[in-house]
């Protein structure tokens, strides 16, 4: 071991996770075989980003530092023999955003110490990483509370000579979530088609944007939903639920080189449809109490003389339409035999059914949705959990099914020492924003172009 034989950084109450204007303190013990001299032995605080072109490299192209100080707790002298214990305390601006660790950036925060030795000497480092947790408000953003709601019309052809039309719609219940929560979908498709759709999916997405000259973006599918097609002329609803894993929040305030964005991705395989709906993550969950009220119409001031009300004057009936002229047999077309219509053209008269769903990635052999444990969320307070029925299993409710890291996000920290896990998954082109998300109105029917002079 040398003359170092213990070198360690502990936090106060072992605490890793701290909130923008705390203090963080701790202690550094030194353990010694042998006298060591030493110029200082100083402590430092950082907190800084950093981001790159190329995945997993810590060679950073663009560097931002929130704040750094450093505390000298011994002076230049002789470290006796022996264990030592040198204090320290720190405080955390208000303004450092939320840690992160990305496959192409991290915002990182880190407690050194430095035993700084003569010349010719070894210098002894240690370091501890914590992490910060700034807390967003669903509440406080605008509209959180109203459904989030999109829909887009498809028109396409097929066999050669026919064509088709197919009206996706999708909806929300809200517009933002935490972690736990579950998003309830909604979506409804018309096919006006003679032609079946293909399978629909929709997918919980996540766009981590990072800022250098030539801008990364990382997007990837958090969870994914599959249903089934919808047969020509049919119309169908399909209602979905994707729980929400442990992810970072929507917004890093205070960031200036990572964007984080997370949206609803819900598509058909054929015709190929896309509707977006973006959304919100957060650590305080929406507050239907806390909804403001409409506001009322401002009352109708009183006449000056409150004893004398005029008599109000019925408002004159509208006179009557004058009857329409019948026109001359020369301006009456004589409709022939309309077109046939391609077969299974239901239009807006179309049998109404359900989708079956056919694959979720968040259940396993088809049972139900994981429940999540506790301990996978420790370091977010304020979040609340379903509890598990008597009966269950108690040494499932420690097992912290959500403690590897999905997507990019900073280690969730559960009973144990558990190391994050890093998804590999493909990335996923983005989405067609060109699209129209109102849908067109449809054409007028063969009686009224044969009636419309």
């Amino acid at each position: 071991m040398g003359k170092l034989q213990e070198f360690e950084i502990t936090l106060k109450n072992n605490k890793v996770v701290y909130g923008p204007g705390e203090s963080i303190s701790g202690s550094v013990k030194i353990s010694t075989a042998q006298p060591i001299q030493c110029k200082a032995i100083k402590v430092n605080c950082q907190g800084f980003c950093g981001v790159t072109s190329k995945a997993n490299d810590t060679a950073w192209v663009e560097e931002e530092q929130y704040f750094s100080s450093t505390l000298s707790v011994a002076d230049k002298g002789t470290l006796k023999q022996g264990t030592h214990n040198f204090t320290f305390k720190f405080l955390i601006p208000a303004t450092a955003p939320t840690s992160y660790e990305g496959p192409y950036g991290r915002i990182m925060y880190r407690i050194r110490a430095l035993i700084d030795t003569p010349r010719f000497s070894k210098d002894y480092k240690m370091e501890k990483p914590f992490y910060m947790l700034n807390n967003i408000d669903l509440n406080e953003v605008p509209d959180i509370h109203e459904p989030n709601s999109s829909s887009v019309t498809k028109n396409f052809s097929y066999m050669l000579v026919k064509n088709g039309t197919v009206l996706l719609t999708t909806e929300t219940d809200l517009r933002g979530y935490t972690p736990g929560q579950v998003i309830k979908l909604s979506t409804k498709i018309d096919n006006r088609s003679g032609k079946s759709t293909g399978y629909v999916v929709a997918s919980l997405m996540q766009k981590v944007t990072y800022r250098t000259k030539k801008p990364t973006h990382d997007l990837r599918a958090i969870a994914e939903v599959e249903g089934a097609g919808v047969k020509p002329g049919k119309q169908a609803e399909w209602k979905e639920q994707i729980i929400v894993p442990p992810l970072p929040q929507s917004s890093v305030a205070g960031c200036n080189l990572i964007e984080i964005a997370y949206f609803i991705q819900v598509s058909l395989k054929y015709p190929e449809t896309l509707v977006t709906l973006p959304i919100c993550i957060g650590n305080i969950a929406v507050d239907p109490s806390r909804r403001a009220a409409a506001k009322p119409l401002p009352p109708i001031p009183a006449p000056r003389n409150a004893a004398y009300a005029p008599p109000t004057s019925p408002s004159p009936a509208p006179s009557p339409r004058p009857a329409p002229r019948p026109r001359p047999r020369s301006m009456l077309v004589s409709p022939s035999a309309p077109p046939a219509e391609p077969d299974g053209m239901g239009g807006e008269g179309g049998e109404s059914e359900e989708i079956p769903t056919k694959s979720h990635s968040q259940q396993q052999g088809g049972g139900p949705v994981p429940v999540l444990s506790p301990s996978a969320f420790s370091y977010a307070p304020g979040l609340a959990f379903p509890q598990r029925p008597n009966g269950t299993n108690a040494s499932d409710a420690s097992a912290p099914l959500f403690c590897l890291s999905t997507g990019a996000t900073i280690p969730f920290f559960s009973e144990g020492n558990i190391a994050p896990i890093p998804t590999s998954c493909s990335l996923i082109l983005p989405p067609d924003y060109q699209s129209s998300a109102q849908p067109s109105a449809p054409p007028p029917s063969y009686e009224d172009s044969c009636t419309n002079t």
